[in-house]
């Protein structure tokens, strides 16, 4: 059973920072490129960064220089340091492997609030 569970998010003001935590379970996780994604309150779930098996990495470009996706295959687990935050980047944020293929699978995610 392919699960995720995100953490790491919570309120912070403009400017601030926040890292979130996927673990994944029931995938060869290092086989997998993995990627964030977010829904903000009555908007799609949209596609924010990726990073391959080997990774390299891609992000949504609006968002290149404040977001940082990496990976611990040992601990089966993704982050994205998210920095210089905005209100604009208040979401549910999500992961899964790229491009979302594991579609039973998506978690709770975790709420991301920048807010003053």
């Amino acid at each position: 059973q392919v699960q995720f569970v995100e953490s790491g998010g919570g309120l912070v003001e403009p400017g601030g920072s926040l890292r979130l935590s996927c673990a994944a379970s029931g995938i060869i996780f290092s086989a997998y490129d993995m990627a964030w994604y977010r829904q903000g309150l009555g908007n799609q779930r949209d596609w924010v960064a990726t990073i391959n098996s080997g990774g390299s990495t891609n992000y949504v470009d609006s968002l290149k220089g404040r977001f940082t996706i990496s990976r611990d295959n040992a601990k089966r687990t993704v982050y994205l340091q998210m920095n210089n935050l905005n209100p604009e980047d208040t979401a549910v944020y999500y992961c899964n492997d790229f491009p979302g293929r594991f579609t039973d699978s998506w978690g709770q995610g975790t709420q991301v609030t920048v807010s003053s």
